[in-house]
């Protein structure tokens, strides 16, 4: 089986998350980090973007699922938009998926959580 990695290296966006009382009551910058693994199931056609899994879709899904609703814990969040994209994109077979919280601690660059989902127990990981 052929794959191609689609990624993206950190996704700004501003988000509902966080279980202390000052998270609850206003958003946070969150960065996203994703390495999706795509079955490859023909030939890239240069004139067709139908030929290729459109990037702009799986950013508009990660976007979503991270902004449509508080969530109180970033494992939560992760696994959500772990699952929402292998349900919504029959075509990827993995993902890898790191969201950081960049104002967590004034003494690090950012704390965060990094989940990595698999369609089925065959895929392997050629990392």
């Amino acid at each position: 089986m052929s794959t191609r990695r689609i990624f993206f290296s950190r996704l700004a966006l501003d988000a509902r998350i966080g279980i202390l009382e000052h998270e609850r009551r206003a958003t946070q910058p969150l960065h996203v980090d994703a390495e999706i693994d795509l079955r490859v199931t023909g030939p890239v056609n240069d004139h067709d973007i139908h030929s290729v899994l459109d990037y702009r879709h799986l950013r508009e899904a990660i976007v979503q699922e991270c902004t449509q609703a508080h969530v109180n814990l970033i494992e939560t969040l992760c696994e959500q938009v772990a699952r929402r994209l292998l349900a919504d994109f029959p075509d990827i077979q993995a993902v890898r998926l790191r969201i950081s919280k960049p104002m967590a601690f004034s003494d690090c660059a950012a704390v965060g959580v990094e989940v990595r989902v698999a369609r089925g127990p065959d895929y392997q990981d050629t990392e």
